[in-house]
């Protein structure tokens, strides 16, 4: 297949990137700056970088034979919430208008939206379903719910075949800290792990909602297969699989996978209010039969998440 990924120079982007070409895909990696082919990639021929603004010239990443876009690109939670314009136009407004360029150019196309629990604030039942109203409380879950029904409306008219996923926080992320209010989530783990200091703004009984890059990958190849009449054609929302942990047990998996001496690298410092405010508005546990029904995989321990860097560090 032909799959074009936006924010392909973005943790998630490459990953996925180096999976589809491991599997002999095309693949198009566009971003704000010209993206890399991910270094472990096999068939690296396969692979095309492209610089785009898609704000300003959404049609020059795409072709008539696109099979699959993956939509990635986006300002994270802390960085929209900080910087109101810049959110606007790179959450919202360029996905309109790359939505209205693959109507011009590849009308049907298979399309994959990175969508976030953001969406939902307080009140909450126990267990937010598809069905719970989404009432965000901060600048990114409202530009992505507003997003989530432009979405729906293009696959209802047959412009698109869209298929949107709610993700939990992935942790534990690579790389330097994101712009996203959850970015400590990881770097509790990343940076003690690779002996350095790490900031944890929240007490050991906060809870957060999380899942694997591992199980993420094994998420996004499986939306690869599903059926277009899956799901109604005007409901494309999914709540995909995570798992619930406190501070207390990250710090923990930090302590068996780590040591005693990766926990002591990690400094409580109070957050903001705004910070604050926006991670306690964020559900905690979902019901995800939806998601199980689809065939999408539960994720693993948050234990095993560490693990796993661990290993990647070797």
């Amino acid at each position: 297949m032909k799959i074009l990924i936006t924010g392909g120079g973005g943790f998630v982007g490459q990953l996925l990137a180096e999976h589809l070409l491991n599997d002999n895909h095309t693949v198009i990696l566009a971003d704000i700056f010209e993206p890399p082919v991910p270094a472990q990639a096999k068939n690296k021929q396969n692979a095309t970088c492209l610089k785009a603004d898609l704000y300003e010239d959404a049609q020059s990443v795409l072709s008539k034979d696109l099979d699959v876009i993956y939509v990635f690109h986006g300002i994270m939670s802390a960085g929209s919430e900080s910087d109101f314009d810049l959110g606007y136009r790179v959450n919202l407004h360029s996905t309109l208008r790359l939505l209205e360029a693959v109507r011009q150019t590849c009308p049907g196309v298979r399309w994959i939206y990175a969508s976030s629990t953001a969406i939902y604030g307080q009140p909450l039942p126990d267990m937010p379903s598809e069905s719970t109203m989404p009432t965000p409380q901060g600048s990114y879950g409202t530009q992505k719910v507003m997003l989530e029904y432009a979405i729906n409306d293009y696959n209802r008219r047959g412009l698109i075949n869209a298929f949107i996923f709610r993700f939990p926080t992935v942790s534990v992320r690579p790389g330097k800290p994101a712009q996203a209010a959850s970015s400590w989530m990881s770097g509790i783990i990343r940076e003690p792990l690779q002996g350095q200091e790490s900031i944890l703004p929240c007490d050991d009984d906060f809870e957060a909602w999380q899942c694997s890059p591992k199980t993420l990958i094994k998420n996004l190849l499986i939306a690869l297969t599903l059926k277009a009449d899956c799901m109604p054609p005007h409901i494309r929302q999914v709540n995909m699989p995570g798992n619930t942990s406190t501070v207390k047990e990250m710090l923990q998996a930090l302590r068996e996978v780590g040591g005693e001496e990766a926990v002591k690298l990690v400094k409580r410092e109070k957050p903001s209010q705004e910070i604050k405010d926006m991670l306690d508005s964020w559900p905690i546990r979902f019901d995800v039969k939806k998601a199980l029904d689809l065939g999408f995989v539960a994720d693993q321990s948050f234990k095993g998440a560490v693990e796993d860097f661990k290993a990647s560090l070797a």
